[in-house]
């Protein structure tokens, strides 16, 4: 079981991601970011990996400017 760490420069646009992943039933939890990800607004949206496919369809992308994508962790 991995996760996935979706990398935002917003702080604000994080928790509206993770309150965005919650509203569509996906577990999250925000955690600081890590290291590999560069420069961050230091805090990111922790999922299982299992659900990157489910959030890549309906992750509205246009509505997260900050957005800087994912990494595996």
């Amino acid at each position: 079981m991995g996760y996935i760490y979706a990398v935002f420069t917003s702080r604000s646009e994080t928790l509206s991601f993770a309150a965005y992943l919650k509203r569509m039933g996906v577990p999250n939890m925000v955690v600081s970011t890590p290291k590999s990800a560069g420069r961050a607004c230091g805090i990111s949206v922790r999922f299982m990996k299992d659900y990157l496919p489910i959030v890549k369809s309906q992750f509205p992308e246009s509505s997260f400017k900050t957005f800087k994508g994912y990494i595996e962790g």
